[in-house]
């Protein structure tokens, strides 16, 4: 092998190589770039459960009962109170009662007290206590499904996003063929020019189509983010599209109602209202406690019975009291407590109702959505064909160019409707799983 051929190989190998090294390097993350994350529904989801604003709020609350309720518990455990003084007296007090009152002392005392009997307030306040923890687990689980129906709308809404993305750069082509055929037609002088300007308005028109497309992919991509409680982080790829099957499920009228976070937390409040009302009635009741306390002194001739400078003793006490007469006034509590609690009832019912219509609703709203997803692949597919016969006369010189323009448009507006049909019963789907009190 002479000098010049060896010369030619190496830069040969080199350029391989270079090229093996450029190919790699556009496979691999870029130094210090995290490679973005490929997110499912049911990701999003849980990432929503997990780390949502709403949600993590709902938590602090629960936590807060259960702070509450064990400090109700409490209650019906003794109390232990200490304090402790010093004094010095003046004339004419200090020596007093011939030396029985010391000039300066110094005491420290100890009580313990015990409630025997509240008239059951602090059983009913027990109650109550744990009766609020299920309320506020109530209300978290009814935020919860509230921000899964928001996360899974956020998700389609990017799923439909990309599809209008898609479909905004396939008409894009389309048109962009049909200019670069008119441009043709018109330097060999047979088309005004008219015709080639009226394809470049729509060329622009679709070049814009394409970017509003991706400026609204960001929004919702950005507002995916804010749900699953990442805000601004939207480096994350859905593996999801709107192909599936759209068909409609059994309705479930019947005990449907019945696993709603909202009659559930009715129904805990309701109780917890009756509970209320047993804690007033026990105000009608009387309260029986006792206490025992002990006392150490220390000062100059404190002791009165002796005289020494030191004392220690002790007592205790019994209360019983009872209500005799108060105008009325903690039956007029019950009695408005009692009217609280039927308006509850009556919400709780209304409320139950409410849920069936909407139930009946989304269960309709579905149906329609399916119908429409079927209706709408119906038209596409007569558009694609209107289309596809539009060029083929277009091509054999029987129609102009204004004809495959109209026929382009239709199939653009046909393609769009699919994709806002097939998103539209997904997020249908998900509002009348909420309606029927699913999680999944």
């Amino acid at each position: 092998m002479n000098r010049q051929n060896y010369s030619i190989s190496l830069l040969i190998l080199l350029s391989l190589i270079a090229g093996m090294q450029c190919a790699w390097s556009q496979l691999q993350p870029a130094p210090g770039e995290v490679p973005a994350r490929t997110l499912t529904l049911e990701e999003c989801r849980h990432l929503a459960l997990e780390q949502n604003r709403k949600i993590k709020a709902a938590k602090f609350q629960m936590e807060a009962s259960y702070a509450v309720q064990k400090s109700v518990a409490a209650n019906a455990l003794p109390s232990v109170d200490g304090s402790m003084m010093g004094v010095y007296l003046g004339e004419p007090l200090a020596g007093a009662l011939n030396g029985a009152i010391p000039k300066y002392f110094a005491n420290g005392s100890v009580t313990v007290s015990q409630a025997i009997y509240a008239g059951g307030k602090i059983r009913y306040g027990k109650q109550a206590a744990e009766k609020g923890t299920e309320i506020h687990e109530a209300q978290l689980a009814l935020t919860e499904a509230e921000v899964l129906l928001l996360a899974e709308k956020a998700y389609w809404q990017v799923i439909q996003g990309n599809e209008k993305i898609t479909l905004a750069t396939r008409f894009k082509e389309m048109v962009q063929s049909l200019q670069h055929d008119l441009k043709n037609a018109y330097d060999a002088g047979l088309i005004y020019k008219n015709d080639l300007l009226r394809v470049d308005v729509t060329l622009n028109e679709a070049d814009l189509n394409v970017s509003r497309a991706k400026d609204g992919v960001v929004m919702a991509r950005l507002n995916l983010a804010q749900v699953m409680g990442v805000p601004g982080s939207t480096d994350f790829i859905l593996a999801d599209s709107v192909s599936g099957t759209f068909d409609v499920p059994s309705a479930q009228m019947d005990t449907a109602t019945a696993k709603r976070p909202e009659i559930i937390l009715l129904h805990k409040v309701l109780q917890a209202e009756e509970l209320q009302r047993k804690i007033l009635r026990a105000d009608l009741r009387p309260i029986i406690g006792v206490s025992a306390s002990g006392l150490a002194a220390m000062g100059k001739g404190v002791n009165i019975s002796d005289g020494s400078n030191s004392m220690t003793t002790y007592y205790g006490l019994a209360n019983i009291s009872f209500p005799l007469f108060d105008w009325g006034k903690r039956a007029g509590k019950v009695k408005e407590q009692s009217y609280k609690i039927s308006a509850q009832q009556q919400q709780l019912l209304e409320t139950n109702e409410l849920i069936q219509l909407e139930i009946q609703n989304a269960y309709l709203q579905l149906n329609h959505s399916a119908r429409k997803v079927s209706n709408s692949l119906l038209s596409l597919q007569q558009a694609d064909e209107n289309l596809k016969l539009a060029n083929d006369r277009f091509k054999a010189g029987t129609i102009v160019a204004k004809d495959v323009q109209e026929a382009q448009a239709i199939w653009q507006q046909a393609y769009s409707n699919v994709i806002d049909a097939k998103i539209e019963y997904k997020i249908n789907t998900a509002t009348y799983k909420k309606a029927t009190g699913e999680r999944n």
